[in-house]
């Protein structure tokens, strides 16, 4: 029987929520720099009245462990592991680019995934990933932080690639020049939806609330203002 997970991400400037059943998906996502301690346990609340569900008939919490924003992913750990104690939950911590790379795959069929999320500072925070099918997901490189010139250097240039994520909006010439990947436009953020999928396909990786360890990847991001954001 498939578990029952409830999934938070805050590791970007997206914020998002999803509720994960056997079989239902219930999600809620915005892009709300610095907004999201208002709005990440609204969305809760108002996802498991969704589901009709109360959070102690939840199977784990799954969380964006990073990489991303050092603000973000601090947030939603901290929130995370708060719900987790209360609830005697374990947590699933997944990665951001990992959830990137289910996204293309689960929205556009796109099986093998650069994800690089733009990490401020002329870097970025960088994935490859084959997925098979929904929860499925292999890592091709190590993820890492990095100067998007050469970063590409180490992955098969035969490859049907698929780019995602905002570094791929901002590096896309320096990132172009090395593969030609198909820049999707559609998933530019993680969603909690595919932690969701990828922490209940991967029951062996959920910890007990303390043992979360988020993945900065680099000490500190700041936060890029977005048109019309304050």
């Amino acid at each position: 029987m498939s578990k029952r997970i409830l999934a938070i991400d805050t590791s970007t400037e997206a914020c998002s929520v999803a509720v994960l059943t056997q079989d239902n998906v219930y999600s809620e996502f915005d892009i709300c720099p610095r907004e999201h301690n208002q709005r990440v346990l609204p969305m809760v609340d108002k996802l498991l009245a969704q589901a009709q569900l109360k959070l102690n008939q939840i199977d784990a919490i799954a969380v964006g462990a990073g990489p991303g924003s050092f603000t973000g992913v601090r947030i939603a750990t901290g929130i995370v592991q708060g719900l987790a104690y209360g609830a005697k939950l374990p947590v699933a911590p997944v990665s951001s680019l990992a959830a990137m790379a289910h996204s293309a795959f689960r929205q556009e069929q796109s099986q093998n995934i650069i994800c690089a999320i733009d990490a401020r500072m002329s870097e970025i925070y960088l994935g490859a990933f084959q997925v098979s099918k929904l929860g499925q997901i292999q890592q091709v490189i190590g993820e890492a932080v990095t100067a998007p010139v050469g970063a590409l250097g180490s992955l098969s240039t035969d490859t049907d690639w698929a780019g995602v994520g905002t570094g791929w909006q901002t590096y896309q010439s320096e990132l172009s020049a090395q593969i030609n990947a198909k820049v999707s436009e559609q998933v530019v953020f993680p969603h909690a939806i595919d932690i969701a999928y990828l922490a209940q396909a991967n029951e062996n990786a959920w910890v007990e609330a303390e043992k979360i360890s988020p993945s900065y990847l680099r000490n500190e991001v700041t936060w890029k203002k977005l048109p019309g954001k304050g």
